[in-house]
């Protein structure tokens, strides 16, 4: 019998390659790293810059510009297919969701901040 609730079922393919990833513990020590090497220079270009970021141990960080408007900076960010996410929710309207990319990925999205704030 399928469990007909489970919206997305897998295979046993799937859930192979799943447990693969989960031993692979090399694999994760050195994205982790990558991960929080990217995301403490992310913090410091952005602090460059003026933004208020706050603590993350995650994979992405919370940031805002105390003279700009968090909404107008992330269509300004589309306008260049540099895609964040802006909440307009109390509290966090001010913000952006930055993941935390790649080295490369995170110099353009700071070099098109620095761009857009002139």
């Amino acid at each position: 019998m399928k469990n007909s609730f489970n919206s997305y079922p897998l295979g046993r393919l799937a859930i192979a390659g799943a447990v693969a990833a989960m031993e692979d513990h090399a694999h994760f020590e050195i994205t982790r790293r990558a991960i929080m090497s990217s995301r403490d220079a992310l913090v410091r270009d952005l602090a460059a810059l003026g933004f208020d970021v706050l603590p993350s141990a995650a994979n992405f960080v919370f940031a805002r510009h105390p003279q700009r408007d968090a909404g107008e900076l992330a269509a300004a960010l589309r306008q260049q297919s540099i895609i964040v996410r802006h909440f307009r929710l109390p509290r966090i309207e001010q913000f952006l969701r930055i993941t935390v990319g790649t080295d490369e990925q995170c110099k353009a999205l700071v070099g098109a901040l620095r761009d857009i704030l002139g």
